[in-house]
């Protein structure tokens, strides 16, 4: 009895000791500020279907055969006309008042809608474009560049008679570089350019400068020129560079073949973009039912990457909620495409960097729709090499592949879905 007291009590002490040194041995798992490494305690241990008798309901669906033809049929036509073919062709002056540099932050299609408003203001200014530079993104930590994404001899000669650009400053301009920019003031940085600026803001502000300097760099550069009051050249100068002038490079293209075929393979596909990341669900500010470690640890989250700037922090989950402000999780997306009519033997692919929450968390999606798909099913190691760990090019696949979708699905509203939505509708 006294050895096995004795025993007992060895093995609680290892134990308290092995609980006491686990967060030096394995401190991701303790951490939910990391971005490298999900909290175990909160981020994995997804909670049980919120919905349960929605989702019982839904496993035994049925769909009238009707209803499955009408899902699959091509929308009625809507009026929306191709607005890129130019009503004169223009031919660029000839001098240029200088450089144009931007800096763009955000996700791949963030960017790519940036790049688009890179040459519209070059365009306005009558300036050279020099290729925009592609932030790393903070969260991601991806350091691809635009020519590890984009066809940059294609970019440059399908706008040659718009806009004249070039890889790099010229060599009077070596200096022009980011770290410049962000190690003092600079009279040649933009700083101030007002979210959605018009066409005159850039006459006034910009052009005072490039004809000074020979060269402006315009930082923070995101969402920074209007959607409306444009010239009709402008606009279809935009819509030139997003539908015609970025082209992936080959290697993307090629896989993205590749997985399309594929998915084709069993006839048509739908293509879900969940957007139901990390980011995402620490910046909704919403109760996603995994108990007080995973609301600490978003908000946590929340805190380092925002700083308390998240209007939605101050606001409870129900307020949210009945505001419509709470991202759509993989098992409610799964709810509404069942409500729509996809049966369980629909082929989804999954555009997603990652999913918060991972496997777990998909689960009663993939009990809905048995037949899920993403890159890594479908490629292999060896296939994937080249955009592996790359968030950006990852977003590209993606993107390539959900334009050959025969329908595309986004949780909400984003980035991807506006560069999408018109092109399949246009092109």
């Amino acid at each position: 009895m006294k050895y096995h007291h004795q025993n007992l009590s060895q093995r609680m002490a290892f134990a308290g000791l092995f609980v006491l040194l686990l967060p030096i041995l394995s401190p991701h798992l303790f951490s939910p500020l990391s971005r490298s490494y999900p909290s175990l305690f909160s981020e994995w241990n997804a909670p049980k279907p919120r919905h349960l008798p929605l989702l019982k309901a839904a496993l035994d669906r049925h769909i009238p055969v009707r209803q499955k033809n009408e899902l699959w049929s091509p929308l009625p036509y809507q009026g929306w006309k191709p607005c890129i073919e130019p009503t004169t062709i223009h031919t660029l002056p000839t001098k240029s008042q200088g450089y144009i540099q931007v800096f763009l932050d955000g996700g791949l299609n963030q960017q790519r809608m940036g790049i688009c408003d890179a040459v519209a203001v070059a365009k306005i200014l009558n300036a050279t474009l020099v290729i925009p530079h592609l932030e790393v993104n903070a969260v991601w930590q991806d350091t691809s560049s635009f020519a590890d994404i984009f066809d940059v001899e294609h970019f440059i000669d399908t706008l040659s008679h718009d806009v004249a650009i070039v890889k790099e400053p010229p060599s009077d301009y070596w200096w022009s570089t980011r770290e410049y920019y962000a190690t003092g003031i600079r009279a040649m940085r933009i700083k101030t350019a007002p979210v959605h600026g018009s066409a005159d803001w850039y006459l006034e502000n910009v052009l005072p400068v490039l004809q000074s300097y020979g060269i402006a760099a315009i930082a923070p550069f995101s969402h920074r020129l209007a959607f409306d009051k444009l010239p009709p050249n402008i606009q279809r100068l935009r819509c030139k560079v997003n539908f015609h002038a970025l082209t992936f490079v080959p290697h993307i293209r090629v896989l993205g073949d590749a997985l399309v075929n594929r998915l084709q393979g069993s006839g048509k596909f739908v293509v879900l973009h969940l957007r139901f990341d990390k980011d995402m669900a620490a910046h909704s500010s919403c109760d996603f039912g995994g108990g007080k470690a995973e609301r600490l640890a978003l908000a946590k989250y929340r805190q380092l990457l925002w700083q308390g700037r998240v209007l939605n922090s101050q606001f409870t989950d129900e307020a949210l909620r009945k505001q419509g402000r709470c991202p759509l999780t993989p098992e409610e997306i799964g709810l509404l495409l069942a409500a729509l009519g996809f049966s369980n033997s629909t082929r989804l692919y999954l555009a997603s960097h990652k999913v918060y929450g991972g496997e777990a968390r998909i689960s009663a999606l993939k009990k809905l729709f048995p037949l899920v798909d993403h890159k890594k099913s479908l490629a292999s190691a060896e296939e994937l090499a080249k955009v592996d760990g790359k968030a950006s090019l990852l977003a590209a696949v993606d993107y390539y592949v959900s334009l050959q979708s025969d329908i595309f699905i986004s949780a909400s509203p984003g980035n991807m879905h506006n560069a999408l939505v018109r092109r399949k509708d246009l092109c």
